[in-house]
């Protein structure tokens, strides 16, 4: 509101979707509004108290700021937008491989199929065995790894229990262990998964893999592509 007795000092500031029209549309000042109700009021400025140029100064200052900030944030947005849309894009062409994740859950998509991936150690490890077990909690196979050093492991089984018998498709929990100065010790796990399809999250999340077996990693997550 314009007030033609005191000047330009009644707080005509410029605050960014926080002045609404008070006619229940929610609308606020535009930058078009802002100058008009300031040349408004400079037309009807009492001409005993002229305004004061450093307080005009600082209220438009106050008004370029914020809507510079409005401006800058709808930018990042549309930005954020697009690079999201490129990782996307880029996604798209890891359907049909296999990523490395870590984790000790492998998905067998065919009957003997098998399965592979790594042992991570931090150390030398001693009688490292690593063990294949069914959805039914049930062992098997063990695969004996003997004295391996620290690093990455690699891994291969071939879909078959401890008899030769082909292995039914399903979720297969890997687990590796072993012993490090005479103690039991237990090894992480990374295993190749199946990529299905890419899907487009929030931008918290950003880009989700889904993979066979019915789980869904974030894109951030992959350790390796290919197998």
């Amino acid at each position: 509101m314009v007030n033609t007795t005191t000047g330009l000092t009644d707080n005509l500031y410029w605050q960014e979707e926080t002045v609404p029209v008070v006619d229940g549309s929610e609308q606020s000042l535009s930058q078009e509004d802002f100058f008009a109700l300031l040349t408004e009021q400079l037309a009807n400025q009492d001409p005993t108290k002229p305004v004061d140029n450093d307080q005009m100064v600082s209220q438009m200052t106050q008004f370029t700021t914020a809507d510079g900030i409005s401006k800058l944030n709808e930018k990042f947005e549309t930005f954020a937008t697009s690079m999201t849309s490129n990782q996307a894009l880029q996604a798209s062409g890891l359907i049909g491989q296999n990523v490395l994740v870590e984790s000790n859950i492998g998905h067998m998509a065919s009957e003997g199929a098998g399965l592979s991936g790594f042992v991570v150690n931090d150390q030398t490890v001693q009688n490292m065995e690593i063990t294949i077990t069914n959805p039914n909690g049930e062992v098997v196979r063990v695969i004996n790894a003997g004295t391996q050093p620290a690093g990455n492991i690699e891994f291969n089984w071939d879909g078959t229990d401890s008899s030769g018998n082909i292995m039914p498709p399903g979720d297969y929990v890997v687990s590796a262990s072993g012993e490090v100065n005479g103690e039991g010790v237990a090894i992480s796990t990374a295993i190749h998964r199946h990529v299905s399809s890419v899907s487009l999250a929030s931008s918290s999340q950003g880009i989700i893999l889904n993979l066979e077996g019915d789980v869904s990693i974030n894109l951030s997550d992959v350790i390796q592509i290919g197998s």
